[in-house]
């Protein structure tokens, strides 16, 4: 609760950040459409970026119990809307207009998390934009006042499940107090006792943008011969003409096994799918976040089952003999998810189980195909 000085009251965190940071905060009633691009960008910090942040985020510092399938969704989430807002700051310098205002203070708090315990430098490159401007926004004298020097992430933080335990004990202590007006009733309070943090003493500077610039020159199959196999032939083919009578036929008559390979590839914890549309999140976040592997690889990943009984697996086409992701960092956010086993083309099974996965048909070991989805 906030209480101004004419004894007014403020309980709402947002407005009281714009009552705060007036000086930084539109035009003063102005310009309506400025203040109400403030108030847009406002309630989607929280909404879409700070709730998955925080679901992502927490139970990677043991401070909440671990379930996989949630944190991958958050995660997922959080990969996707830090995409979009990439993008958004392009040409921006700040948010709205050309002066720092209270929405870029709030959104920077609400960031502050990833870019501390999961954002490494690794992460911190795909998203050189939003770096940028994060950084400009906590290099602010007022912000540093606040908050001090903010030392960001080197190894993403990780769920020890020995650490939530330690956490649970000595985090929370229980009280049961008898209520003076029941006898037999006892009332539970519990409080939570955290220690402060210590500010931190030394800031981590990276020059994002330099980084970026040298890992885009680099490609990661520079090293692997172009091989016979014309990818994007195949991906017409599939996209444009029938499945079963054209592009297979045309991928088996093409393809070139001596450069390039076939994966199959099975996500570990079937346990943890709930929802169908979950799991399809966790295939199309991966999807968006590999998107710079698609010229040189081709998928289709399927879901079988449905809600609270459902597996994913698919089969990969990349150029080279080698697991793709492992050649360049910006690609192993998700793959460590998912099993991996290269299959013989020459193996009548193989081209079985390829064919049943490029029709979306077939007996798949007995499993009830729901959906698939392409990385072409």
């Amino acid at each position: 609760l906030f209480v101004t000085n004419e004894g007014n009251q403020l309980f709402d965190c947002n407005s009281i950040a714009c009552y705060l940071a007036n000086p930084f905060h539109g035009s003063g009633g102005g310009d309506q459409f400025h203040d109400s691009e403030v108030l847009q960008w406002i309630n989607m910090a929280d909404s879409k970026i700070l709730a998955p942040i925080l679901s992502w985020v927490i139970p990677c510092l043991s401070a909440e119990s671990y379930n996989n399938v949630y944190v991958n969704e958050a995660k997922a989430e959080s990969l996707d809307a830090m995409g979009w807002l990439n993008e958004q700051l392009l040409s921006k310098t700040f948010l709205v207009g050309e002066r720092i205002s209270v929405v870029d203070i709030i959104l920077a708090c609400n960031v502050l998390p990833a870019y501390q315990h999961v954002f490494d430098e690794r992460v911190r490159k795909l998203y050189a934009n939003v770096t940028r401007w994060f950084l400009t926004i906590i290099n602010q004298p007022f912000f540093k006042k606040a908050i001090g020097n903010v030392p960001l992430c080197d190894k993403p933080a990780v769920f020890d499940s020995k650490k939530y335990e330690e956490f649970v004990k000595k985090s929370l202590t229980v009280e049961r107090i008898a209520p003076k007006d029941n006898k037999d009733g006892a009332k539970v309070q519990s409080k939570a006792k955290a220690k402060q943090a210590e500010a931190p003493k030394k800031e981590v500077e990276v020059d994002v943008e330099e980084k970026v610039a040298e890992s885009d020159k680099k490609d990661p199959f520079a090293a692997f011969p172009k091989g016979k196999f014309d990818m994007d032939g195949f991906k017409r083919v599939y996209s444009n003409e029938d499945t079963e009578t054209k592009a297979i036929p045309y991928f088996w008559s093409h393809f070139d096994p001596d450069n390039y390979s076939i994966w199959f590839c099975e996500y570990k914890y079937p346990k943890e799918l709930e929802k169908v549309f979950m799991s399809c999140n966790l295939i199309t976040g991966m999807f968006q976040r590999l998107d710079k592997l698609r010229k040189n690889a081709f998928a289709s990943v399927c879901l079988f089952g449905e809600d609270n009984n459902s597996t994913i697996s698919g089969i990969w086409i990349w150029r080279g003999h080698q697991l793709a992701f492992e050649l360049s960092e910006d690609w192993q956010i998700d793959y460590e998810s998912y099993s991996w086993s290269k299959l013989d083309p020459k193996d009548e099974k193989t081209k079985s189980l390829v064919n049943e996965y490029l029709k979306w048909e077939g007996k798949f070991d007995g499993k009830k195909f729901n959906q698939g989805k392409i990385f072409k």
